[in-house]
Order: structure tokens, then C-alpha cells, then sequence
């Protein structure tokens, strides 16, 4: 590699050239059919967890904020919603260029807009639901995002913000970009304090409903299966209460809940994974 710092396209098709990162590059949904990348987002436990959060706004209009590659919007487009997929980037395999071919070979209506959620091009209550999957820590202007999204969304309407990096104090920023894989390369990734999330959102007049943090939901843990977290968290107890108990502990109503939340109260991980849930009043 060289010292120059490279286009988030190029920094893709670098890792997607790594013979011992290709679990990565399915896990980020960069397979090279992006078609059959789209179908399997559709088909994991992540896109499950959101439809049902957001079944009841399902069949309206749908803005993806920062869309990327066009899965989600493939998503909502699939479970019969009107969508319009907002994508600076323009290229044909991580940005608006992937989104359009996308839609064309999988005879989908999405249409695409290439802008920064900052300005968004809508007019206000334009749409039910406005979802973005990774996208508010790239925000140049947080409370801005969040108040061009709450401007273009209906009375009642959903926000979702999924898997959003957080930190737990400004000097962890650093370690989080030192240890994200594709940050070196090109140099656009970021996170914030959970705080900041939660002011953003909550002055852009948006009500916020609920906050997962990474142990707390299948959105945040993907590729992670509900079965194999459970099994993780089971594996750990047992090494403290023997077999036995932790079965019988694992086996119990609410008691997987109650651990995933202590492990996301204990959790300090810089860059960790939070997603939320508002509605416009």
C-alpha cells in the first residue's frame, strides 16, 4: 500500500483483494453480486430486528440516509415501500452508482439522490420513515443530520439510526481510528459520545423511544446470531458456575436480557455499536 490516502471505493477494493479479510468483506455485505448481498441483508437477523421495529410505518415513503451499496433500500424497497436512497459518494460499487444497478437488476423503483443528509433536497413531512445504517457518525454537522431528518419526516413519523460508533470520552476517538481496518486507508470514519447522539436527536424535535447498545440487539451484534450471543454469553457463565447452573440461569425468562444490558452498562469498548429508535411528535 502506499502512503496515499485512498477513495472509500478504493479503500473497499482493497480490502475485497485480501485473501484473509473475507469474512469482513461479507459481513460489511461488499460481496462482488450485489444482488445476492442484498438478498442475504434481507434474510439476516439485523434487517428481522428493524422490520419489526419499524412494521407499522412499513408500505410508506422511506429516505436511506447515506444508502452506500444499496442494501437497506433494496430492504425496504422489497417489503413494499416507496423508497428514495440519499448517496453522495457516486460510485458503482460502494455509492449511487451500485444503488441505481442494484435497483435495475432486481426490477426495484428506488430512486436515488446524490446529497448529504446535512442539506437534504426534500420538502418538510415528506416521508414515514427516515432510516440510515451507519450513518450519523460520519456526520460532518451531527445536529444538523438530525434536524434536515426530523424537518423532511411526517408528524408520527420513525427515525432509526442503526449501528453508530460510540465512545465513552473524547480521548477514545483515537483508539477507535487506530483499530477500524479501512480508517488508515481513507481516512472517514468517526464516532461520537452517546450524549452527543442523544442531544442531536432530541433538539432536532425527535422523540427518542429507545437506545441499544451492543449487546442489547441483534442490529448492533450482526453478523452474530441471537443463538450464537446467547451461547457466548452461556459459554462465560459457565466458566464461573459450572455447566449445571449456567443452563439452568440461560434457560430462564429475562435472563438473557438482564446480562446484556449489565455487559452494555460495563462495556467502554472505544467505537462500540448503538442504535436508535425516535418519532417525530
Amino acid at each position: 500500500m502506499s502512503d496515499k490516502q485512498l477513495t472509500w471505493e478504493e479503500a473497499v477494493q482493497w480490502l475485497k483483494s485480501q485473501s484473509d479479510r473475507q469474512d469482513l468483506v461479507r459481513a460489511c455485505y461488499y460481496d462482488d453480486s450485489m444482488l445476492e448481498a442484498a438478498q442475504r441483508f434481507v434474510s439476516s437477523e439485523e434487517w428481522q430486528a428493524v422490520f419489526d421495529i419499524a412494521k407499522a410505518w412499513m408500505k410508506g415513503d422511506v429516505l436511506d440516509l447515506g444508502a452506500g451499496n444499496g442494501i437497506s433500500s433494496y430492504a425496504f424497497a422489497i417489503a413494499g415501500c416507496k423508497v428514495t436512497a440519499l448517496e453522495p459518494n457516486p460510485s458503482d460499487i460502494v455509492g449511487a452508482g451500485a444503488i441505481t444497478k442494484l435497483a435495475k437488476e432486481s426490477n426495484l423503483d428506488i430512486k436515488v439522490i446524490q446529497s448529504f443528509g446535512e442539506s437534504l433536497p426534500f420538502d418538510d413531512n415528506s416521508f414515514d420513515i427516515v432510516y440510515g445504517r451507519q450513518v450519523l457518525h460520519h456526520a460532518d454537522n451531527l445536529p444538523k443530520l438530525c434536524q434536515e431528518a426530523a424537518r423532511v419526516l411526517r408528524p408520527k413519523g420513525l427515525f432509526i439510526a442503526t449501528r453508530e460508533h460510540v465512545i465513552s470520552q473524547t480521548q477514545d476517538l483515537e483508539i477507535f481510528l487506530q483499530s477500524h481496518p479501512l480508517h488508515q486507508l481513507y481516512g472517514g470514519e468517526n464516532a461520537f459520545l452517546l450524549k452527543q447522539y442523544y442531544h442531536a436527536i432530541s433538539q432536532a424535535g425527535l422523540t427518542l423511544h429507545a437506545s441499544y447498545g451492543h449487546y442489547q440487539s441483534v442490529i448492533n451484534y450482526a453478523p452474530i446470531t441471537k443463538s450464537q450471543h446467547q451461547t457466548n454469553i452461556a459459554n462465560k457463565l459457565k466458566k464461573y458456575v459450572g455447566s449445571q447452573l449456567a443452563n439452568w440461569l440461560s434457560s430462564q425468562p429475562n435472563f438473557m436480557k438482564l446480562v446484556s444490558n449489565v455487559h452494555t452498562w460495563r462495556d467502554r469498548t472505544a467505537g462500540r455499536l448503538y442504535s436508535f429508535v425516535a418519532t417525530k411528535s
